[in-house]
């Protein structure tokens, strides 16, 4: 008797045990292919220029942040490098005073319009801003950005 009722709180920990991986299994799939809305379509919560952007960050970068991280933002701003790698191309704005920089990562729909931007090429671009940072290594500020596109 005894073993009885051992089994069946082992088969009811088997089974709760599995339903809760399985929720999880399908809470990760969910999270890894989760769509986002193109950036092109979204309405930006800020229009900045790139050089009082960077100026802004390099001033306070704690309350910069919180302002500005995981939002939609249009940059206004020159082009000063364009980093094509395999299958993504990376814009930068650079401030050349200090050599702080904003870095735009472009989605995969509008990569075209990117790798047919030059150096010197005045842009807006409208991306989530994923904050800024201060590296040691570099000595210097950058702001990155993320699933950006040419501004229309």
């Amino acid at each position: 008797m005894l073993a009885t009722r051992i089994d069946k709180r082992y088969k009811n920990w088997m089974i709760a045990g599995f339903a809760i991986l399985l929720a999880g299994g399908g809470f990760v799939w969910y999270i890894f292919n989760e769509k986002f809305t193109d950036t092109d379509k979204v309405k930006p919560a800020y229009t900045v220029n790139a050089v009082e952007f960077i100026s802004e960050f390099k001033n306070d970068l704690a309350q910069t942040n919180k302002k500005y991280a995981e939002k939609v933002i249009v940059v206004n701003g020159i082009i000063s490098a364009v980093e094509a790698a395999d299958t993504t191309v990376n814009i930068k704005m650079i401030d050349t005073t200090g050599n702080a920089y904003i870095i735009f990562a472009f989605q995969q729909q509008h990569l075209s319009e990117a790798k047919a931007m030059k150096v010197g090429d005045k842009v807006a671009i409208k991306g989530s801003c994923s904050g800024g940072a201060y590296s040691e290594i570099l000595e210097t500020t950058f702001i990155s950005f993320k699933r950006c596109a040419v501004n229309k």
